[in-house]
């Protein structure tokens, strides 16, 4: 199976003929069976909240929620372990909504650079699984220094073990705070590609700016066309390749999407319906 969806369902007016409005959930869900949820990295969103999501969706719509970032190591100060502990709760008991009907795809333990290869942080994975142990997690790494001739193997390996979906994310490469694109089949069930574009200027030149530039990029078709073979010759591997296009920040994520989807031939089942002025817009 391929499934392809977005990072956030609010921004991609291309699904509403460019309407200069908020995309809602329920017009997103008629496109795409998936969606990737960034607001949980800032904060934990609360039980009603999530309700109210799966109110708005199919019962086959799946959703990947970001990591909160306390859990991923992006806070200034260091927690203490008791509050480690407890943050882990907090986040458990808020997507327990999506666990019971089955529409939790995974939760995205994305990393922050400076995240290093080394016995400490491994350690911290170890211990990230045994906190969400009932949970499908997808680890996304953003060092280079998990992927080099010496670690590659064993970062593989590693993940097979400990049950970490490891995420293939498609970025500019040319520092060590980026990664080199890698899909690698380390969980039976899913592979997730996270597509943020290949804006090298906007990615290596942080600014006051840099949140709305670093992703912003379109893929052209050659570039879907990469991405469409990856995926054809992965898809006998697993049970699921999850793509997710993440360059937002010029709406090209959405037109990119269908593209992709157009070029590997896919329909997808069980979505929402669209909107009776919608039907003819694609």
């Amino acid at each position: 199976m391929i499934t392809i969806g977005l990072t956030t369902w609010s921004e991609h007016q291309a699904l509403i003929k460019e309407q200069n409005r908020s995309v809602t959930l329920r017009e997103y869900a008629a496109h795409f069976p998936v969606v990737e949820v960034d607001t949980s990295f800032y904060g934990i969103p609360q039980k009603a909240t999530i309700l109210r999501w799966q109110q708005q969706v199919p019962p086959s719509f799946q959703f990947i929620i970001k990591a909160n970032r306390l859990l991923t190591g992006h806070t200034e100060t260091a927690p203490t372990l008791m509050q480690l502990k407890d943050h882990f709760k907090q986040f458990t008991a808020a997507i327990e909504p999506l666990v019971e009907t089955h529409q939790l795809k995974s939760v995205l333990c994305q990393f922050p650079p400076f995240f290093t290869a080394n016995k400490k942080n491994v350690a911290y994975l170890r211990f990230l699984r045994q906190q969400l142990e009932q949970l499908p997690l997808a680890l996304e790494l953003r060092n280079q220094s998990w992927y080099t001739a010496q670690t590659r193997n064993s970062l593989i390996s590693f993940c097979q073990q400990q049950a970490y979906t490891l995420v293939a994310a498609d970025e500019p490469t040319q520092e060590i705070g980026s990664v080199p694109f890698m899909p690698e089949v380390t969980t039976p069930s899913l592979l997730i590609l996270r597509l943020h574009g290949r804006n090298q200027k906007g990615w290596f030149n942080p600014g006051k700016e840099w949140r709305k530039q670093r992703t912003l990029y379109r893929y052209n078709s050659a570039e879907l066309t990469f991405f469409k073979h990856h995926i054809e010759a992965l898809a006998g591997r697993v049970a699921e390749v999850c793509v997710i296009f993440n360059n937002n920040s010029g709406q090209d994520a959405a037109p990119n999407a269908l593209e992709l989807k157009r070029q590997l031939g896919i329909e997808f089942q069980g979505l929402g319906p669209l909107p009776p002025e919608q039907t003819e817009l694609f």
